[in-house]
């Protein structure tokens, strides 16, 4: 039995409307999907999971007036999308949650301390040239930072140098935000691995931060108009000399690949659009079959710093991307022993700014996560996007690193 919907005359026939509505009657109300939900498992209640927020979605766009507790249970919502996973019905609530909070946010203003917060998180976090000052005023404070704050702020590392090498085969990384101040090792350490797969490394100045951010703080405006300006700046690269947009962080490739969705309705950029995602990958889909040959001539068994690892796979590669497997595979090839981890497809509590707007969640989520991580005594554990890196290393008891930083040190034992 499909849900019914009977949507409002000033949504049902926008683009929106005729979107919600179509995966409204995809949904049969099985309830698959809260066995799935991080927040329905915390808390059990109908309304913190997929199938309760989908008909409280349904209410909305029927032209129910939403109270505060609609509202908070759609920002508990983690936007993970384990139900797409889980779903026998293929029902798109991603894009459905996506639609439900952006009516949410014009019927149901917030307050002016939310909104307040929402724009300083935006502010910072997305403009490199303010965020990576204060990372390294709060590392040169870190000493008497809060407990929480100290937490969300790794210890500087190294990130090494830069490949020089110039090769015929190019790619584009993204001019990121957040990962480049917190962990600038990341991006050096694509470069180097790519340079020993005989591919240069480049990156557009007149790019930035994906957009992600902002679309999921209800500033979808702010979000096209990154999108748009990384189109612009990417597009060029493409038509020269540039292969494909390979991105490093699960989180942003995922936004990336929904540039297209972003912008359907740009008569200027939707076509452009689509050409951006054809030509993105994420890095655990381009780079492993590279991978391959360098994996067969490994001669050194791995010391256990190295060798035994537990990967937490983010939620935004396995169920936004449905990239499973590329990352463990590369790993066991290049002589990893990979730890077994409960729970693997459950979500860390990350997700982008919910660990700060929704901090008990999140942490409750992040401890479960590290408990199953840890379980088997890894000597290091690794993920795929700076979100989560960061969330976990600042409460795990063993390394916390990118994957392809592992990659790179396990390659330079070779030399």
């Amino acid at each position: 039995m499909t849900v019914e919907a009977h949507l409002a005359d000033w949504i049902r026939n926008t683009p929106e409307g005729r979107e919600a509505e179509s995966i409204l009657r995809a949904c049969v109300h099985c309830g698959f999907c809260n066995a799935t939900c991080p927040t329905y498992q915390l808390t059990g209640d109908e309304l913190d999971g997929p199938r309760g927020r989908i008909y409280q979605i349904k209410r909305l766009l029927e032209g129910e007036t939403p109270g505060a507790s609609t509202q908070l249970h759609l920002d508990r919502c983690l936007t993970c999308r384990n139900c797409e996973t889980t779903c026998p019905s293929g029902v798109d609530y991603g894009h459905l949650v996506d639609i439900g909070r952006a009516t949410m946010a014009q019927r149901l203003p917030r307050s002016g301390a939310q909104r307040a917060q929402r724009g300083l998180l935006r502010f910072a976090l997305t403009r490199r040239w303010l965020f990576a000052p204060a990372v390294r005023i709060g590392r040169a404070l870190r000493g008497v930072l809060p407990s929480a704050l100290r937490a969300k702020l790794p210890p500087a590392r190294d990130a090494g140098k830069w490949p020089r090498g110039a090769h015929t085969r190019k790619v584009l990384l993204l001019n990121g935000c957040a990962q480049p101040a917190l962990m600038p090792g990341i991006d050096a350490a694509t470069a180097r691995v790519l340079d020993r797969c005989g591919i240069e490394a480049v990156v557009a100045a007149n790019s930035g931060c994906c957009g992600a951010l902002d679309f999921h703080l209800d500033a979808h405006s702010a979000a096209q108009a990154k999108a748009r300006r990384n189109i612009d700046a990417w597009l060029p690269q493409l038509d020269a000399r540039v292969e494909a947009i390979v991105i490093n962080a699960s989180g942003c490739s995922a936004m990336v690949k929904d540039y297209a969705h972003l912008l359907r309705a740009d008569p200027d950029y939707a076509d452009k659009a689509r050409r951006i995602v054809a030509a993105t990958r994420d890095l655990a889909e381009f780079l492993p079959p590279l991978l391959q040959p360098l994996g067969a001539r490994r001669q050194l068994a791995l010391p256990q710093t190295l060798r035994r690892v537990a990967l937490h796979p983010p939620c935004t590669l396995q169920h936004a991307q449905k990239i499973s497997g590329a990352v463990e595979n590369a790993l066991t090839a290049l002589g990893a022993e990979l730890a077994p981890v409960d729970e693997a497809h459950l979500c860390c509590g990350s997700a982008g700014t919910y660990s700060i707007l929704q901090a008990e969640f999140s942490q409750r989520l992040r401890d479960r996560k590290l408990d199953n991580l840890q379980r088997h005594r890894p000597a290091m554990i690794l993920s795929a996007n700076i979100g989560c890196l960061a969330h976990l290393e600042g409460a795990a008891q063993v390394p916390v690193r990118h994957w392809i930083e592992w990659v790179d040190a396990v390659l330079a034992r070779q030399d």
